[in-house]
């Protein structure tokens, strides 16, 4: 007997493009991963109509969304429109009190809006921002990943991040993250499976865990 298909739909994080999926591997007996790309934002976009345009590439029912970084946030968002069957985030958060001090306090002092983001063009400083650590010796690596630099696109990202409201966590969502994690350090996340080491982009460098265990996590069973 054919067991069903379950469809995984991958959302990358701020600037990044999806081919920092590219080392993800499922079954393809069970699983059909698709990937999700950023958007430059219209102007009167918020993340709710942002997350229900996003929610347009999605065909299935009962699908499996992941998102690492914004991403994350992101498909908490889609995950309220739409019919799903699990929500996974990696490195990311589940509600706005899960963010660092230093993003609370650019929220109370509107501090983000002096981001001058017309730099981050620099790989350097968009691998700082986006990553949480420098490019110097990785430099054709972030150029690889970190694709989507429009300086509109980038102000409404952070905006969003900073200004999320969301107050409880959403629920069938599993939420993954480092211990070494730069932008969202790991003491502000609760109820999380911690990856030892892990820094905000593991789901890069430490891709073996995940094609070992995002089977298990999704389809409900022990992991070792």
């Amino acid at each position: 007997m054919n067991q069903e298909i379950i469809h995984v739909y991958f959302m990358p994080g701020m600037a990044a493009n999806p081919s920092i999926f590219e080392y993800i591997k499922l079954p393809e007996r069970r699983f059909k991963i698709h990937w999700l790309e950023w958007r430059i934002p219209k102007a009167d976009d918020t993340l709710e109509s942002y997350a229900k345009t996003m929610c347009l590439e999605i065909k299935e029912k009962q699908v499996v969304l992941v998102g690492v970084s914004f991403g994350g946030i992101l498909v908490q968002e889609m995950s309220k429109y739409i019919d799903v069957r699990k929500v996974i985030i990696i490195s990311s958060v589940k509600t706005r009190n899960e963010l660092p001090r230093r993003m609370k306090l650019a929220k109370a002092t509107k501090a983000y809006k002096l981001v001058p983001t017309q730099l981050l063009g620099d790989i350097e400083l968009l691998a700082k921002y986006a990553f949480g650590e420098t490019a110097t010796k990785r430099v054709d690596l972030y150029k690889k990943y970190l694709s989507v630099n429009d300086k509109w696109y980038l102000d409404w990202a952070i905006e969003q991040i900073i200004c999320w409201t969301q107050e409880e966590p959403l629920p069938n969502t599993i939420h993954i993250h480092g211990d070494k994690d730069a932008v969202f350090p790991h003491q502000y996340v609760k109820d999380c499976i911690t990856i030892k080491g892990g820094t905000h982009v593991m789901i890069i460098n430490k891709f073996k865990w995940f094609n070992e265990n995002l089977p298990k996590l999704i389809l409900d069973e022990n992991m070792a």
